[in-house]
């Protein structure tokens, strides 16, 4: 039969995957640097996705497909949904016990503190493990804490990421276009349940991709009980702050470093 259906043109796709956010049916994904309709049969027509593409590379056509299978959509959302369990339950093995992912709060080092005359400054991570899919929502370096939410490519680009940013805060990285967006979607929205955090920063990368992990974070944010102060940082590729952005919540914690 012929119906409505999505049309990616590979030409002006440049991969940064706002459109995949914005499928709720879980019909694109990133295959090979593009965005590719997965199957028919999880595309609805209706177009959420068109207006989400900054390039223009997704339109809606008429062609010969088979039904949408909303039964098939929501059995796979079913099955990647996270057991909500383990958030509950006192430091679970994380990846099968692994003992690089065991939760450990390290000893806070003073802002500028150098360790011996020929060594470069201490760092300022104060806990253990950083990243969002291995820390979970009950760690106690979490609770009550200013919470960084940094895309993994920030410090690189950041010279002095460590006082600037990290020196006093809880953090936790990723990569939204390499990871799972909807399990960092739920990861933060627990976080925010969980542990309460005072405030929320996000520091991400200029490149479009990268705008999934603080879309996340804003809607954790808002879930809040009361909605958190957020403050987004946009960093470009070659250093510097793009443009920053503070969005706030009916609590604030302390000002921006």
């Amino acid at each position: 039969m012929k119906r409505t259906i999505i049309a990616i043109d590979d030409g002006r796709c440049d991969g940064c995957g706002q459109c995949i956010e914005a499928c709720h049916e879980g019909a694109l994904a990133l295959v090979d640097g593009k965005a590719r309709l997965v199957t028919d049969t999880f595309c609805d027509g209706l177009g959420a996705c068109v207006g989400d593409c900054p390039r223009g590379a997704l339109t809606i056509i008429e062609r010969e497909a088979p039904d949408f299978d909303a039964a098939a959509v929501a059995a796979v959302a079913a099955a990647r949904r996270p057991d909500p369990a383990p958030l509950a339950r006192a430091h679970p093995p994380v990846h099968g016990g692994c003992p690089g992912s065991a939760l450990r709060t390290l000893e806070p080092v003073a802002a500028g503190a150098r360790g011996a005359a020929d060594q470069p400054p201490a760092s300022a991570l104060g806990h253990w493990p950083v990243q969002l899919m291995l820390v979970p929502p009950h760690a106690p370096f979490l609770a009550g804490a200013d919470l960084l939410v940094c895309a993994d490519c920030v410090p690189f680009a950041v010279p002095d990421f460590h006082a600037r940013y990290l020196a006093g805060r809880a953090v936790v990285v990723g990569c939204p276009k390499l990871d799972d967006l909807a399990h960092y979607h739920e990861k933060l929205a627990a976080i925010v349940r969980t542990a309460r955090p005072r405030r929320v920063t996000v520091v991400r990368m200029e490149v479009p991709c990268c705008r999934g992990l603080a879309l996340a974070a804003q809607d954790a944010a808002r879930a809040g009980d009361p909605p958190l102060a957020l403050e987004e940082h946009v960093v470009g590729v070659r250093g510097g702050i793009a443009r920053s952005t503070v969005r706030p919540g009916e609590r604030t914690g302390p000002g921006s470093r």
